[in-house]
C-alpha cells in the first residue's frame, strides 16, 4: 500500500536509510522538511519498506528520496512509488517529470529507463573550501543565455531558467558572470533550505580563466557570508583546477508525462 506519510514513520524508515552511499545518507536530516513540504509518500507492508518525495512546481515535478529496504527490494516497490506519484502529478495538469541518478547507480538508473525516464543532463558536484581573497574580476548579470544556462540548482533540485528567475536573482545580486577574452562563465548562487551554512552554485563554464575568476570570489563569499560549505553544480568537468574537490556525478533524467 502507498500512503501519505506520516511523522511516526520516521524512525522505521531511517533504520533503512543509514548506509544507502558509501557516505551514508541524508535522509535524517530532510525528512522533517519533506514532511512538512508535503507529496512524502510510504510504501507500506506491515511497517514502511519504501519511500519517495516529490516536489511540484510550475509545470515539472521533481521527485527525489526513492529509498527501499534492503530486505523488500526486487519487488518494483521503487517503481510503483514513481508511477503513483506520476498519476498524480497528471491529475493536476503537470507535463514533465525530472529525477537526479548517481551515474554509477545502475540499478536506479535501470529502474528510471524502465519508466521511459531518458537521460537529459549530466552534472558534476564539486566541493570548494570558504577562502578570504580579493584577486577576482566579476560582474553581477542582468541576463542569461538560456540556451546554455538551462536550470539552476536549489536545495538539490533542478529548476528550469526563465526570464521571472533571471529578473528575480538580478535583483538580488545572485547571478555572477567573469568574461575574459571574450568568453563568459556563469554562476548562479543560491542558499540551502535544508542545510545551514551551505551556498549551492550553479556554475556555466565557459573558460578556464573566466571561471577561476568565479571560483576565487565564491571562496571570498562564503567567507566573508559565513558559510562553511560551498557545493558548485556544473556540466562542464572541471579536473584542471586544483581548488575544487570532485564528489560525485548525476544523470538529470526528464519523462513527458503524456
Amino acid at each position: 500500500m502507498i500512503r501519505n506519510a506520516k511523522p511516526s514513520d520516521k524512525h522505521q524508515v531511517l533504520k533503512f536509510c543509514q548506509n544507502t552511499f558509501s557516505w551514508g545518507d541524508y535522509v535524517e536530516h530532510v525528512w522533517d522538511f519533506w514532511l512538512s513540504e508535503g507529496l512524502l509518500f510510504v510504501f507500506e507492508k506491515q511497517s514502511p519498506v519504501g519511500i519517495c518525495h516529490a516536489l511540484f512546481s510550475k509545470d515539472q515535478i521533481w521527485i527525489e528520496g526513492i529509498r527501499v529496504d534492503p530486505n523488500s527490494r526486487k519487488q518494483k516497490i521503487a517503481s510503483q512509488l514513481v508511477q503513483h506519484i506520476e498519476l498524480l502529478g497528471k491529475q493536476n495538469n503537470f507535463l514533465l517529470s525530472l529525477m537526479l541518478i548517481d551515474t554509477e547507480n545502475l540499478i536506479s538508473l535501470s529502474m528510471a529507463k524502465s519508466l521511459q525516464y531518458k537521460i537529459y543532463q549530466t552534472w558534476n558536484f564539486y566541493s570548494l573550501e570558504p577562502k578570504k581573497n580579493s584577486n577576482f574580476d566579476i560582474i553581477f548579470a542582468k541576463s542569461l543565455d538560456c540556451n546554455v544556462c538551462t536550470h539552476y540548482v536549489k536545495s538539490w533540485r533542478w529548476f528550469p531558467i526563465d526570464d521571472d528567475v533571471v529578473s528575480e536573482f538580478s535583483k538580488q545580486n545572485k547571478i555572477i558572470q567573469s568574461k575574459i577574452d571574450g568568453k563568459v562563465s556563469t554562476a548562479i548562487l543560491t542558499d540551502s533550505e535544508h542545510f545551514d551554512n551551505t551556498l549551492i552554485v550553479s556554475l556555466f563554464s565557459g573558460y578556464k580563466k573566466s571561471t577561476l575568476q568565479i571560483i576565487l570570489f565564491l571562496q571570498n563569499f562564503a567567507a566573508q557570508n559565513n558559510y562553511s560549505r560551498i557545493q558548485i553544480l556544473t556540466r562542464e568537468k572541471l579536473s584542471n583546477c586544483n581548488l575544487l574537490e570532485h564528489k560525485l556525478s548525476f544523470h538529470l533524467l526528464k519523462k513527458q508525462l503524456d
